[in-house]
Parts: structure tokens; C-alpha cells; sequence
């Protein structure tokens, strides 16, 4: 038997709100039930809240008639219905309507999250589509809060190329190119840019209206309030690296691009940005399973060891897009019938060739490449030995199938000489890989040493 209630309760947690829930309750249940001696048990649930002007609207409570045959008061918790509710029913009552708008604010934040870290891969795909356009020095401005709208007639597009024409890229590498072949990359980079404002208000909006009404719990505020940072962040960092291609380069034999070192900072706080609101998503949306062998606590410790891995195999491939280090050797597995090339060392000082030589550079990226994907396999091995649940065996698996596409992806783009369909591909699939990385940290999050009974 069910019967619905509507109607408003008074501010939340208050001495009213008890006493007139709990005269609700007798109310509806008396005219339930016609049995002398007998009384019926109700479980309510909350089933929609509305927060307004610091006030609850109980929009419905259902009650649910469960048994005839008990006496309320042999149930604990159970409505007193010959009298006034208790101080211990009305705080049971209250922690779980608590409880229930908590796990509901919790959802809503998660979908939050979600969104913004989607938008972030959206972002790192076009920001590759974008280095290997050549697009990223098109825009010669940077107008944060204005200048979305681009050039729309002929004039205002005449303007822009004569800007353009002012700087090293157009000077030294596209001194032949057309006011037709300039919107192409300008269309490119000015999308990455806007998708990058796009982020600004998904995150700031939302934001703003949750930490006002007071509807996100406590434990995420500090999460929404870093991730606001990196995202401010990321802005400056985007047009301090454009920046840095927009100079001329006291060598002449220079190919004007940006600086490899503020393009790796870039990809870097995306990541960072990516891995957090996906973290935060993910943690607040799934509840995982507690693990208590000791197979899977090892596994635990050594999948953070295998994201960082990804996450630094990552930051070396904007080392190569930024040097174009995929175009110097293009064989695999040996670089020109060599294991260890002989340029490597070209520059002087020593220290230069690590980040600065595009052999070397694509040298360390494979190395780490296959460091990752061996590390990986083996943690996939080790928890075949394991006792997992279901669904940390299926994130496992992923994560091993994700680095064998990833390795695949990579030497495909370095036999084929980095066509950008591949290289972007590759690169969105270095995020597929650390977000299965991730999926496996959380699935672990609960795996904990089992404590003997004494």
C-alpha cells in the first residue's frame, strides 16, 4: 500500500521540522491502518529536494506499508504511532534524508566533473589537430575576453593576413601562401581557442551557482576551486607559448615554431586538468568494491607507478611535436640500422641533447614508450594472480589493450611519416591510456590489507 505526501516542511533540521514530520507520519499511518493492536512499519524516502531561500520543500515522501503483523515497537527506528516521535527516531530520520541529499549532490557534482573533462580531451585533440596544422601562430593577438568574433569580410580578412605577414612563420616558411590558405589555419586556431573560453564558462557558471546555494558538499569545494586555478592557468600558459613563436630567432637556419619546453607545459596542465576532474568524476560516481588480498593492495601501489610512467611518456611526445623529432628517423625498431643513433650527442654543452636534440628527444620517447607499455603487461600479469572483482579485472584488461593499440599507433605514425589523421590519433590515445590507468586507481581505491580478528 502507498500514499504520497506533499506539502512544505520547515528549515531543515530544526525542532519543527521533527514535529511536524513526525504528526505527518501519525496522521497518515491512523488513517492506514484499522487494526486496535497492531501498527504498521513506514520507511520514507526523500525522493526530490529543492533548496530555497535556505528552506526545504519536501516535494514527496512515500510511505511504504511493510507489515501488519509487528508491533512498532519492536523495530528499531520504527515510528512511535501512539504518541510523539522520539529524539533518537527523529535524528534517524533526519540522518537519512541527509544521507539521501548528500549521495544526490554528489551525482549532480560528478556530472559536473564529467563534463569538464570531456571538454578537456575535446581541447587536446584540437590542440594537436592544431601543432600539426602549423595553425598555432595564425592568431597574432590575444584578446581574452574579446575577440571571438573573427574576420567576416574581405577587409577585415585582408587585415589579419597583413598581420600575419608581419611575423617569422609567414616570412621564412609560408611567404607563398594565400588569404584562402591563411583562414584554413586561422579558422583552426581560432576554434582551439574558443573551445578553450567554452571550458572557462562550463566550469565557471556551474561553479559559481553550486558554491552559492550551498549544493556541493564540503569535501569538493577544494577540487572545484583548483581546478578554476589550472584552468586560468592553462589560458596564460596557451598564449605564453604562442608568444614565444611569434620572435625571430637569431639563428638563421631556425624553423619558427614555439618553444618546445611552453608547448610540453601546455599538454602538461591539460593532462593535470584532465586527471583531475576525471579523478573527481569517476570517485564521486562509483563506489568500489573493498579488496582484501594482498595480491591486489601490491597491484594498488604499482598502478600509480605505471600512470606516472604515462603521464611522463605524454610530456616527451610534445618534446617531439615541438622539435618535429618524428620526421628525423622514421624505422623501427632500430633508427637507420642503429640501436643508439649516432647524433644523439651532436650539441654542446651535453645536457642540451636530452631536451633540445630531435634524435635524441625521439630516442627518449620510445624508450619510455616501451618502458610503459612492458610496465603495463606486467601489471596486467600480476593480476591475473590476484582476486578482483569483476569490474577491476575489466579496467586491468582495458589498460593492457589500450598500451598495445597506443605502441601500435606510435610506430605506425613513425613509419608513415606523422600524417596528422595517425599523430593525432596517437596522441588522443596517450588520454585513453592514462584515463584506463586512472579507471584502475579507483577500482584499487579500497584495497586494503585485512586486519586479523583477535
Amino acid at each position: 500500500m502507498l500514499w504520497c505526501l506533499r506539502g512544505k516542511v520547515p528549515l531543515w533540521g530544526s525542532e519543527q521540522f521533527h514535529r511536524q514530520l513526525s504528526s505527518t507520519l501519525l496522521a497518515t499511518s491512523r488513517k492506514a491502518v484499522s487494526y486496535s493492536n497492531r501498527a504498521a512499519t513506514y520507511s520514507s524516502l526523500c525522493s526530490c529536494t529543492k533548496l530555497i531561500n535556505n528552506n526545504i520543500k519536501l516535494s514527496t515522501l512515500r510511505f511504504v506499508h511493510t507489515s501488519r503483523a509487528q508491533k512498532s515497537s519492536a523495530i528499531p527506528g520504527a515510528v512511535n504511532l501512539s504518541g510523539a516521535t522520539t529524539g533518537s527516531q527523529a535524528a534517524s530520520v533526519s540522518n537519512a534524508m541527509s544521507k539521501l541529499m548528500t549521495e544526490a549532490q554528489t551525482k549532480r557534482v560528478s556530472v559536473y566533473f564529467m563534463g569538464l573533462a570531456v571538454m578537456t580531451v575535446g581541447a587536446v585533440v584540437l590542440g594537436g589537430i592544431t601543432r600539426l596544422t602549423e595553425s598555432g601562430l595564425s592568431m597574432t593577438n590575444w584578446h581574452p575576453l574579446f575577440g571571438i568574433r573573427p574576420p567576416m569580410t574581405a577587409a577585415e580578412w585582408e587585415e589579419e593576413f597583413k598581420e600575419y605577414q608581419k611575423y617569422p612563420e609567414y616570412k621564412y616558411t609560408n611567404m607563398h601562401m594565400t588569404v584562402d590558405e591563411f583562414k584554413s589555419i586561422f579558422y583552426m586556431e581560432w576554434f582551439h581557442r574558443i573551445w578553450g573560453r567554452m571550458i572557462g564558462v562550463v566550469y565557471a557558471v556551474p561553479a559559481a551557482y553550486y558554491l552559492t546555494r550551498k549544493w556541493v558538499p564540503s569535501s569538493v569545494k577544494r577540487p572545484i576551486g583548483l581546478v578554476g586555478l589550472l584552468i586560468g592557468c592553462q589560458g596564460l600558459m596557451g598564449w605564453y607559448m604562442v608568444k614565444s613563436g611569434l620572435h625571430e630567432d637569431p639563428d638563421p637556419n631556425a624553423v619558427p615554431r614555439v618553444s618546445q619546453y611552453r608547448l610540453c607545459a601546455h599538454l602538461g596542465l591539460a593532462l593535470v586538468i584532465y586527471t583531475v576532474t576525471f579523478w573527481q568524476g569517476l570517485k564521486n560516481m562509483t563506489t568500489p568494491a573493498k579488496i582484501t588480498d594482498l595480491r591486489a593492495v601490491s597491484l594498488k601501489y604499482r598502478v600509480h607507478g605505471a600512470a606516472g610512467l604515462i603521464f611522463l611518456t605524454a610530456l616527451s611526445g610534445a618534446f617531439v611535436a615541438g622539435l618535429d623529432a618524428g620526421l628525423t628517423y622514421n624505422s623501427f625498431p632500430k633508427m637507420a640500422d642503429r640501436w643508439v643513433p649516432t647524433d644523439m650527442w651532436a650539441f654542446s654543452p651535453w645536457y642540451r641533447n636530452i631536451l633540445e636534440n630531435p634524435t635524441t628527444v625521439q630516442f627518449n620517447h620510445r624508450v619510455l614508450g616501451m618502458t610503459t607499455a612492458t610496465t603495463v603487461l606486467w601489471l596486467w600479469a600480476q593480476s591475473r594472480k590476484a582476486r578482483l572483482p569483476y569490474r577491476a579485472k575489466v579496467a586491468v584488461n582495458c589498460m593492457a589493450g589500450m598500451v598495445c593499440l597506443q605502441v601500435s599507433l606510435g610506430i605506425a605514425t613513425l613509419l608513415y611519416f606523422v600524417p596528422t589523421p595517425l599523430a593525432v590519433t596517437h596522441q588522443s590515445g596517450s588520454v585513453a591510456l592514462l584515463t584506463t590507468a586512472l579507471w584502475v586507481m579507483n577500482e584499487l581505491r579500497f584495497a586494503r590489507k585485512a586486519i586479523p580478528r583477535l
